[in-house]
């Protein structure tokens, strides 16, 4: 009973006293009450000063320094994503890489004649009906067996013409007939440009197979490259047809290739060169391919210990319609990569000596997020057709002809075989020429999405290459080296040797120096964090328990008050429906209540002077005034109605 007065005035203290703090009702109190305890000044200075312009210059020095803070912060982040390069050069034993060697003559010619007739006899007549070139003793052999035949109606479906720019007619020269040129045919990228008379333009018109009416007409600025375009359009043809096993014979051995084999001062042979056939180089043989589980290896720089081989070219069983120019290609490479010899293939010239110094580079870029990279190319959603290491040119060429397969339904020669897929040709997909040309046409122009979805590797290896070239025999020493070489190959060439059958190629470190470039995150996370205090401190005087601090007055407490609002609005709501229903008049206690009366106050301390100073006074009651003396008040009572016994003897005393 004694406490129950003393819980009364508790009760209504928490209905009439304002709440600071985090439990403030509303978001400017609570704000307020923020600036006035937070640990960053200028807040607190926005609150306190006095006078207008005081104030707005401490509410722009706050927000510039915010800003400040941000931007800041914003090149934190993004140098965090950066990376700095670091280059180290170590001097030690090296690995040999893989060197492949091909003729840049496929298949000997003498060989390949009696399936190439009627496509060398189609070309020669173009020559001379455009030129007016005519041998005097054809080399090619002029009977046509069955296999030849059936080539025929698609050279005359397929033939090259003679465009006339200004009357848009074109002449057959497989039939000498002409015929007209819309102007939807011309292919839109092509640029009519010649040399010589504008009139004669030279080309060939592709068609869609099941709509004759949709065509390209491809032209060429020299009819050099018209004739080998068109030449090579019907020679993949032909060779998609031949079994593997046949074209393997066609081409060269590693015996009519290689005539002489020296590396790290040893002599070495056939066997230390393993064959793969190449689609559009034939035959074609690597060096220290580490098939057998083996890489060489060398310790010493320079060219004496390097890989030196004499290569027998043969230049006189050449395709003169296929390859105009004499020698081999190599490629250096790693074991585990594809030799892509016909894009970065290296040319070595005949009667000559070529050196290829190298300096071997191995490089390794960050992945996510510091680049677009790929480790291994699992997470890039393209078969890997090659059956080596992931590269970008290896899911370029396999995005390319899954494409291929997809929109023509056959395969391009040049490029491996997708599981159930077949070459194509004229037999079986009369349609596939005019397919793939549009569809290269889209490739070049990165609308497939190849070029979108592949992506670079993020580790590979390089061999930079330094090449030079020296005339190859001497003069004075062409005699006897030659006679050596033929009576060395004599039993199989049957015929003496002539120096431009013959290259010399030299491939060797020029030092043992190995360099390896590798990037490293230029920023920490500890340095990150370390940054943002110090950006914290520099402009707002604030530490990680301010940024706490933040965090719980704007997002949690703000949140929590808006949430507490609508809360009492829907409240307040239902119950103003429910008294409608029912008739009754509000009530005063049913008044929004306010201060700590909310139910989230659970503050039970009794009240006490201070705080009852703090309370508001009614709204309609006048100000408090100084009331008038009660002289009765000055009149001294005892408190207790009896007096103790102690007091008595005190009082006797």
């Amino acid at each position: 009973a004694a406490t129950a007065p003393g819980k009364k005035i508790t009760a209504r203290l928490k209905r009439t006293l304002p709440v600071r703090g985090p439990q403030a009702p509303t978001l400017s109190e609570l704000m307020r009450w923020y600036c006035l305890n937070t640990n960053t000044h200028g807040c607190r200075r926005i609150v306190v000063s006095r006078g207008r312009l005081r104030r707005l210059l401490w509410i722009l020095l706050t927000l510039s320094a915010v800003g400040l803070i941000l931007w800041q912060c914003a090149e934190l982040l993004m140098n965090y994503y950066s990376a700095s390069v670091s280059v180290t050069v170590q001097f030690q034993k090296l690995p040999f890489p893989a060197v492949t060697i091909c003729n840049i003559n496929p298949y000997k010619y003498s060989a390949m004649k009696e399936y190439l007739s009627e496509l060398d006899k189609e070309t020669k007549k173009a020559l001379e009906t455009f030129y007016g070139f005519s041998e005097g003793k054809s080399k090619v052999r002029r009977s046509v067996d069955e296999w030849n035949s059936t080539g025929s109606d698609f050279f005359q479906q397929i033939p090259l013409l003679k465009v006339e720019d200004f009357s848009r007619t074109a002449t057959d020269l497989h039939s000498g007939q002409k015929r007209k040129i819309e102007g939807s045919v011309f292919h839109k990228d092509s640029s009519i440009v010649n040399s010589g008379d504008s009139n004669d333009i030279i080309g060939f018109q592709l068609c869609d197979a099941n709509n004759s009416s949709d065509c390209a007409l491809y032209t060429f600025s020299s009819g050099v490259n018209a004739i080998q375009e068109w030449y090579k359009l019907h020679y993949m043809n032909i060779m998609a047809q031949i079994p593997l096993e046949t074209k393997e014979k066609l081409s060269y051995s590693a015996d009519d290739l290689l005539l002489t084999c020296f590396f790290d001062g040893l002599s070495c042979d056939k066997r230390h060169f393993t064959r793969f056939h190449h689609p559009l180089h034939g035959n074609c043989y690597t060096f220290n391919s580490g098939e057998n589980g083996t890489i060489l290896s060398t310790s010493t720089g320079g060219s004496e210990y390097g890989l030196q081989v004499v290569l027998y070219i043969d230049e006189a069983d050449y395709n003169p319609f296929l390859v105009t120019s004499t020698g081999a290609k190599i490629m250096v490479h790693d074991q585990n990569e594809y030799p892509f010899i016909e894009d970065i293939g290296t040319e070595i010239e005949t009667a000559a000596a070529t050196s290829i110094g190298m300096h071997f580079t191995q490089s390794r870029k960050l992945s996510k997020p510091y680049s677009d990279c790929t480790e291994t190319g699992a997470d890039i959603p393209v078969e890997n057709l090659y059956n080596k290491s992931y590269s970008l040119q290896i899911c370029l060429h396999s995005c390319f002809q899954k494409a291929m397969v997809h929109s023509c339904g056959c395969a391009q020669y040049a490029q491996p075989l997708p599981a159930g897929a077949e070459y194509c040709n004229y037999k079986k997909n009369p349609n596939w020429m005019y397919c793939y040309y549009r569809l290269h046409e889209k490739f070049v122009k990165e609308q497939l999405g190849c070029q979108q979805i592949c992506k670079d590797a993020c580790s590979f290896k390089e061999w930079t290459l330094t090449t030079s070239i020296a005339q190859w025999p001497s003069t004075v020493s062409e005699d006897w080296m030659l006679r050596v070489l033929s009576w060395d190959k004599g039993q199989k060439l049957n015929k003496k040797l002539n120096k431009t059958d013959l290259a010399n190629l030299m491939v060797f470190y020029k030092d043992l120096n190995e360099r390896f470039i590798s990037e490293n995150p230029a920023n920490t996370l500890v340095i990150l964090l370390s940054n943002f205090g110090g950006q914290l401190g520099l402009w707002m005087s604030c530490s990680v328990v301010c940024v706490i601090e933040i965090v719980e007055v704007f997002f949690i407490d703000s949140l929590s008050i808006v949430m507490r609002r609508q809360w009492q609005k829907a409240k307040k709501w239902w119950n103003d429906r429910k008294r409608g229903s029912s008739g009754k008049a509000p009530q005063a206690s049913d008044v929004e209540r306010q201060g700590h009366d909310n139910p989230v106050c659970i503050d039970e301390d009794l009240p006490t002077f201070t705080t009852a100073l703090r309370l508001p006074l009614p709204q309609d009651s006048p100000l408090p005034r100084t009331p008038p003396p009660n002289y009765s008040t000055l009149r001294l009572e005892t408190a207790f109605t009896e007096q103790l016994p102690d007091t008595l003897e005190l009082g006797r005393h």
